[in-house]
């Protein structure tokens, strides 16, 4: 092991709990101010895309060492492209599922969030939401910023942090054994979806937050398997697009 090796995971361990211990003085920062909405959330964003610029000029590296770019266009379209077409269905029909048993169960009710329920109407009441061109989140309105922020003030911070920056470190560490795909499958991947996890926790303390894990697992492999943050990016995105979507479709 190289001496860089082992700087790359110490800078991923440093980088890290600075991130978390920042991440969970931030988020409760409860302000909303025009033009910038909740203050604690754009200030968790900024954090994630500036801790990757500070350690690149301290490591002497480029951003594009950490996969912010978008080359190869193709291969991470076409990635997110199929994972979208894969996993979407599956998760549209097990959210269906989860919800018309959780709701009707006094036992797994308590694993559905606070009030979900009682607004939930069920395949009966299920219909499109309405779309509107502005709002974060307008009530009961799925809106073009909302979907703009999700992609730009969301996923792109996150994954440049947790995908580009952390996993690419881990994996300098930490080497694949083995690729599925051209993806990397080990313990730096497995680490890096766990602290991806662990700092979704600060924000409500919910621990169903850790379900983040799993879909971390995925984004880390995109990341490994094209090189960029593209794929991770626009899936990610398009994931929180789709809870929402879902969410609008079925409540009360």
């Amino acid at each position: 092991m190289t001496l860089s090796d082992r700087s790359a995971g110490r800078d991923a361990l440093i980088a890290f709990v600075v991130v978390a211990v920042l991440v969970t003085a931030l988020v409760r920062i409860d302000v909303t101010l025009p033009a910038v909405g909740h203050l604690g959330s754009a200030l968790v964003a900024v954090l994630f895309l500036y801790v990757p610029v500070f350690f690149a000029w301290r490591r002497k590296e480029e951003l594009d060492h950490y996969g912010f770019h978008a080359e190869p266009i193709l291969r991470g379209l076409v990635t997110a492209g199929v994972a979208i077409a894969v996993i979407f269905p599956i998760f549209v029909l097990c959210y269906f599922a989860f919800y018309e048993i959780a709701c009707t169960s006094d036992l797994l009710s308590n694993l559905v969030p606070r009030g979900m329920c009682s607004r939930y109407g069920g395949l009966d009441a299920l219909h499109a939401p309405a779309v509107s061109l502005m709002g974060a989140a307008p009530g009961n309105t799925l809106s073009l910023e909302f979907c703009l922020v999700q992609l730009v003030v969301v996923a792109l911070p996150e994954e440049l942090f947790f995908r580009g920056f952390l996993l690419g470190l881990l994996e300098k560490r930490f080497p694949p054994k083995r690729r599925i795909l051209g993806g990397g499958i080990g313990l730096a991947l497995v680490l890096s979806a766990l602290a991806f996890a662990l700092v979704h926790l600060p924000k409500d303390g919910d621990p169903r937050a850790l379900a983040t894990f799993f879909p971390g697992l995925l984004f880390g492999w995109m990341r490994s398997a094209t090189g960029s943050i593209l794929a991770s990016t626009l899936t990610h995105a398009s994931s929180n697009i789709l809870v929402r979507v879902l969410d609008l479709m079925v409540l009360r």
